[in-house]
């Protein structure tokens, strides 16, 4: 009788920790996301989408009405659009094709180049553009040689109501990085 017992709440344990696991996969597969990205030459896009791929989510690119020009992009003219828009921190560059169902997303990774050490303001549009409360929001980016870390904390600081987790520079990472990297972040 007493192995029986003891049988029987093994079971009952085995059963117990299944019916969790389950709910827990469950519960990921129900979450939905959103790749969203603005990239001025190709690079964040790419990386945007293999993201997209490894998380099982939606792809939106942030585009602006007005598409930028190689002479747009120059950083070393202090006259170009991207330096002027970076000087002024009020700068907002429309975009254009706004998504129409933000409230079906669980967890919203933005993605962007680094410009100036940060991210560019075309991403604050779109930051301004949807409400984002009750979403986990990711940042990532992609750069030439600076790190992610001020526009994590400019970012946090512009907007203190959104749910961050900690961002990530994907310059050439691979499937397996992002897997690791993306695993338990939501």
């Amino acid at each position: 009788m007493k192995k029986i017992m003891m049988m029987l709440t093994a079971l009952l344990a085995i059963s117990l920790s299944a019916c969790s696991q389950a709910n827990k996969t469950k519960e990921n597969k129900e979450m939905k996301f959103l790749v969203a990205y603005f990239s001025a030459s190709g690079v964040t896009k790419a990386a945007a989408q293999q993201l997209a791929e490894v998380v099982g989510g939606d792809l939106h690119e942030i585009q602006p009405e007005q598409p930028y020009t190689d002479a747009d992009l120059d950083w070393r003219d202090k006259q170009s659009r991207s330096s002027v828009e970076m000087q002024d921190k009020n700068s907002r560059p429309a975009i254009t094709g706004k998504l129409q169902n933000m409230q079906e997303y669980d967890v919203v990774f933005v993605g962007f180049p680094i410009w100036w050490y940060t991210c560019p303001t075309i991403v604050n549009t779109f930051m301004e553009s949807y409400d984002f409360k009750g979403k986990t929001v990711i940042p990532f980016a992609t750069s030439g040689g600076s790190t992610i870390k001020k526009a994590c904390a400019d970012l946090k600081a512009t907007y203190p109501d959104v749910n961050w987790k900690e961002g990530k520079l994907l310059n050439a990472i691979s499937k397996k990085e992002l897997e690791t990297w993306t695993n338990g972040l939501y």
